[in-house]
């Protein structure tokens, strides 16, 4: 692995399609910014239409020879994410990387569109949806890549089955930590059947460490923390760039900073918890995610080793 490891050691990405979410802002406008930089065709897959298409303008003025588009994307709506993805499939042929890095941090209680609760249904079955509505190109598309975005908050999380929905009560640090050890079982597990079926594509997954970005806005601690102890997101994007584009990355791998408690620093290859390993409870989450969201994951035969 190479030591400091930045967005200049991305090779060239000529010909490639790459979807990342939540990209007008934070840690995914810089890894739309570095993907397009390095000559891949880049959907920014975001909920504003206004932040959407001013983040795709940056990117041409700092970079006019740029491929990069903006999509309308809201992961707290599954008809918003059908949509999307009928619109991709119609647009291209092909899927190389696809980067599941929206989310919220800690909100208040609230539901989505679809009436799950507002942190476990945007960051973990919004993208659960969106990755099984693509899977098809993920399918046909040679050494495709699945970068999952978790948080070092996943330890903390347990999954509560008989309160998904957080109607039996609701700790916002508790639902996002849920919200983020689901992230890393789908990533796992999602690896697992890729295996399973052959496909020749991997799922990885990756955290950003202690970021300063506008994610923090409902948590007070967080927020007066970043000033002493958050990266700027530049640095933030790395590990999930890493993860997307370098040669060695294996499919099920984890990467995070490399620093003290991995809250800063270059990218490197990090544990994740043992309960984010466990594959029967990985199983079980898949199982439920499919009946919540109504998208069963079918593998074609485009793409096999």
């Amino acid at each position: 692995m190479t030591v400091n490891w930045t967005a200049e050691n991305i090779p060239d990405l000529t010909g490639k399609v790459a979807i990342v979410t939540g990209a007008n802002a934070g840690i995914g406008y810089e890894m739309a910014r570095a993907l397009a930089h390095k000559d891949a065709i880049v959907i920014l897959a975001c909920r504003s239409s206004e932040k959407g298409n001013a983040a795709v303008q940056q990117i041409y003025q700092e970079y006019p020879q740029a491929k990069a588009e903006y999509l309308h994307l809201d992961l707290s709506d599954l008809a918003s994410v059908r949509c999307f993805a009928d619109q991709y499939v119609i647009n291209y042929n092909r899927l190389d990387i696809l980067i599941n890095n929206a989310g919220i941090m800690a909100t208040p209680f609230g539901k989505t569109a679809d009436c799950f609760e507002l942190q476990f249904g945007t960051n973990h079955l919004g993208h659960f949806a969106l990755t099984g509505l693509l899977l098809g190109l993920i399918d046909c598309t040679s050494g495709a890549r699945v970068v999952t975005i978790s948080s070092g908050g996943h330890r903390f999380g347990v999954i509560d089955f008989d309160n998904l929905n957080g109607e039996l009560g609701y700790d916002p640090q508790g639902a996002y930590a849920q919200s983020k050890l689901a992230n890393l079982l789908f990533a796992y597990e999602l690896q697992r059947r890729f295996e399973s079926a052959g496909v020749n594509a991997i799922a990885v997954a990756a955290h950003p460490g202690w970021t300063t970005t506008n994610l923090s806005a409902h948590w007070r601690m967080v927020r007066i923390l970043d000033w002493f102890i958050g990266q700027a997101p530049e640095m933030g994007a790395l590990p999930a760039l890493y993860a997307a584009t370098a040669a060695d990355v294996r499919g099920g791998d984890y990467y995070g900073p490399g620093g003290w408690l991995e809250l800063q620093g270059y990218p490197t290859k990090v544990q994740s918890s043992d309960r984010s390993r466990d594959a029967a409870l990985a199983v079980k989450l898949w199982t439920v995610s499919e009946e919540l969201t109504g998208v069963r994951y079918h593998w074609s035969i485009g793409n096999r080793n």
